[in-house]
């Protein structure tokens, strides 16, 4: 079996997001269950999960939601916006 490390690259503002998703997902409620039943993909979420945590300056500053919401707002309008329907890719 194969164990060399896979790297997956993300902006930092995809990474803000996804790290604070996955906490709200992951500790403060009981919806990772639900959203995967399967336990064993479980063990990638949480090495994400504890990667993201260990890199991303932002858990600890006191504007935390203020910056998560930024984050947001810059990813969203990457994307397209909420009134169009389809996502811009990367480049386009």
């Amino acid at each position: 079996m194969d164990e060399e490390p896979v790297i997956i690259k993300l902006t930092h503002d995809q990474a803000f997001v996804l790290s604070d998703w996955l906490y709200e997902v992951m500790m403060r409620s009981d919806k990772l269950d639900a959203i995967v039943p399967d336990r064993a993909v479980w063990s990638g979420i949480y090495a994400i999960s504890g990667t993201l945590e260990t890199i991303m300056p932002e858990v600890f500053m006191p504007d935390y939601s203020g910056r998560l919401e930024q984050a947001r707002q810059r990813l969203i309008e990457t994307m397209g916006g909420p009134d169009d329907e389809t996502p811009r890719t990367q480049g386009s």
